[in-house]
């Protein structure tokens, strides 16, 4: 049988925690940023853990 693929669209945007979480970049920060508070434009700039309910499938397309 042949080895898996990982999905090229999931490989660049999410990465593994050292726990086994995935970790992901928030959405909303790439353009209209002159509308957002600094304070907003700041918070979207962290990295955040995907939430459970989408951990398996994206787990699935990194072919962990």
């Amino acid at each position: 049988m042949p080895k898996m693929k990982t999905n090229s669209s999931a490989k660049k945007r999410f990465k593994l925690t050292g726990t086994g979480k995935v970790k992901r970049k928030h959405a909303f920060h790439s353009h209209i940023l002159t509308k957002k508070s600094n304070k907003r434009k700041r918070n979207l700039t962290s990295f955040t853990v995907v939430d459970d309910t989408n951990m398996a499938r994206i787990k699935l397309l990194l072919v962990l």
